[in-house]
């Protein structure tokens, strides 16, 4: 499932190439049909992601909102720009990994998974007709004279106006992309010790914080050396600080470089390999079975809330 990272450069890409013009909207699939009708030849005037959803206002208190779920993507052509660069420790130009989602033109999730799983999306070449043939099963096409993005897959994309986004934003935890920092670690905090809930399971709950999905809690229990099981009531006020400050840092990094790294510190060829393989970029998600990169122990896997858990029990305990 697209994570936090993913959806806020998606509103970064819509900021930087749809607000201020006039948009055409289009439902190829036609599950979208009447929603596209509503925004054709209206301005889209701001785009922002809070947590795994975004939310673009259009001209007359039209809003979309769209919840990408496991297998939503968006895919654009044309004269695609970004305020993004890949800075800091993971510079590139410009990013792709295996999977086919190269945090520019193609952000979501992974291509493959889509073709697998999804809607049995095309992956044939567009070519250079302007604007191109819909490709696979497009839910909403948005398009401006030069640039257009393609929805596939999402589980939740509709209109709303303030009044009902203000209801999805009221039940939603902390972004840090979002919050002031403070604010958001106080709320952090308060939401994970009144329950009496395990941390792992908490982590991935959006009204207590909002982005982390499952690549993203596996890694920062790890980075945390904090149990998945431990209930939220018992975590330590300073390792719950650590984790939100952990949070902070991560979500920037993947926002900037398109991709989930949480190993710091690679060089090389493990810095290449990294930006390519996720499996090379994590301490011990997807790794089951798999010595842990710092103890040698098997690295366990199990179920919570039907979604897979990575942990290392010697490292968190």
């Amino acid at each position: 499932m697209p994570e936090g990272h993913s959806v806020h450069r998606i509103a970064r890409q819509f900021q930087t190439n749809f607000v201020g013009h006039v948009c055409e909207a289009s439902s190829p699939q036609g599950r979208f049909s009447d929603g596209a009708v509503a925004l054709t030849g209206r301005v889209m005037e701001e785009c922002f992601a809070v947590g795994k959803h975004m939310f673009a206002q259009f001209e007359d208190d039209f809003w979309l909102r769209v919840h990408l779920g496991i297998y939503g993507a968006w895919d654009f052509t044309g004269q695609v720009t970004t305020t993004l660069g890949q800075t800091g420790e993971y510079s590139r130009p410009k990013i792709e990994d295996s999977r086919g989602e190269n945090s520019l033109t193609s952000i979501g999730a992974p291509r493959l998974s889509r073709v697998r799983m999804a809607e049995q999306e095309s992956t044939s070449d567009i070519g250079e007709q302007w604007p191109p043939e819909p490709v696979g099963a497009v839910r909403l096409r948005l398009l401006t004279d030069t640039i257009c993005g393609d929805l596939r897959g999402p589980t939740a994309c509709e209109l709303l106006d303030r009044t009902g986004v203000n209801k999805v934003l009221d039940r939603l935890g902390p972004d840090p992309l979002i919050v002031d920092y403070d604010d958001g670690e106080r709320a952090f905090i308060e939401n994970i010790q009144r329950r009496n809930v395990p941390i792992g399971q908490l982590l991935m709950d959006q009204s207590v914080v909002a982005g982390i999905g499952n690549i993203y809690r596996a890694e920062i229990l790890y980075r945390a050396g904090l149990d998945p099981y431990t209930p939220g009531k018992q975590v330590p006020t300073d390792t719950l600080r650590l984790i939100w400050a952990d949070w902070w840092k991560l979500l920037r990094i993947g926002v900037e470089v398109g991709q989930m790294m949480t190993i710091d510190g690679l060089e090389g060829e493990a810095y290449d390999r990294a930006l390519l393989h996720r499996e090379d970029r994590h301490w011990v998600y997807g790794r089951a079975g798999e010595p842990c990169r710092t103890c040698g122990t098997p690295i366990m896997i199990a179920e919570m809330q039907n979604r897979k858990l990575y942990w290392c029990p010697t490292c968190q305990k």
